[in-house]
């Protein structure tokens, strides 16, 4: 083999190395509850919609994504208010307090069936024996969490045609995904949320991973999150990052956000708390604090 290609062959294999690292890392992912906005009065609506977007990005892999208990109780400690809503505004700083990456909040726009008989179409909500079109519409915004930025928002669209007897959705408890799953309007509904996760998966590629500092142990190693629940594995080498003083607008008030800076660098050494956590050997630096941000090494 000769020089050049052998070295062609170290650099591809470098960068497949690099690739091969940031695909094994999973990001962190919360989904809000979504907004009803449909004025449909159907039985916890938006719930059952992000229960559905939440099995979907579950069963893609690619994501550690976060139950929405543990969103309600984060807004509950926080007296961020009593409705579980996350808005665009509140979802940077929830999401900090939660150590995700990205926030997705979102509103269903559209739900139901327009029905079609043999003597023309009549818009209906409901039942009857005839030719029925269900559609669902949803609106999602990405918010990256560590700048509070929203990366992406786009309205989502699914439809399913069926012939039959109609179901009603009014008889429908929407917080259960599995009992409307196989229904005209699950299947559109269906379709609107895959859109959504390939939005997501799409964008998330904009986002950079991170974790977090949970402890330093007396014997010099810290223990940071997540563990091998986030594919982080031992052997592998990260920066520790600190962040400074928040700077905000003078004239609006708003928060720009805040510097970094590295303050030294971690070999993960084993895993801990099944996957949560893993305790990590110290290789520069020092004074680490509960809370220093880990980031991939450059």
């Amino acid at each position: 083999m000769s020089s050049k290609r052998a070295l062609i062959c170290v650099v591809v294999s470098l960068v497949l190395s690099s690739l091969s690292l940031e695909a094994q890392l999973k990001k962190r992912v919360a989904i809000a509850t979504f907004h009803d906005k449909t004025g449909s009065g159907y039985h916890s609506l938006g719930e059952g919609v992000a229960d559905m977007l939440v099995t979907a990005l579950v069963k893609s892999g690619n994501f550690n994504v976060l139950e929405r208990q543990e969103i309600e109780k984060v807004i509950q400690e926080q007296q961020f208010g009593q409705s579980f809503m996350v808005t665009p505004e509140s979802a940077p700083k929830v999401g900090q307090i939660l150590g995700v990456e990205l926030f997705v909040v979102g509103s269903v726009t559209e739900f139901g069936t327009k029905e079609s008989s043999l003597g023309g179409n009549v818009p209906l909500f409901g039942g009857a024996v005839t030719t029925k079109k269900a559609r669902a519409v949803v609106d999602i915004r990405l918010v990256n969490v560590n700048t509070g930025e929203i990366i992406a928002a786009e309205s989502e669209e699914g439809e399913e045609s069926t012939t039959g007897l109609s179901v009603r959705y009014e008889s429908i408890d929407f917080s259960n995904p599995s009992h409307w799953n196989d229904t005209d309007i699950g299947k559109a509904t269906r379709e609107a949320v895959n859109g959504c996760v390939e939005l997501i998966t799409e964008n998330m590629a904009k986002v950079p991973w991170s974790g977090k500092v949970l402890r330093v142990n007396a014997d010099g190693t810290i223990l940071v999150k997540p563990g091998s629940e986030g594919n982080v594995k031992p052997g592998m080498e990260f920066e520790i990052w600190r962040k400074g003083e928040e700077i905000k607008d003078p004239d609006t008030g708003l928060s720009l956000g805040a510097e970094e800076e590295k303050i030294g660098s971690v070999k993960v050494k084993e895993d801990m708390l099944q996957g949560k956590a893993c305790k990590a050997t110290v290789l520069q630096g020092k004074d680490f604090k509960i809370g220093d941000i880990v980031r991939e090494k450059k």
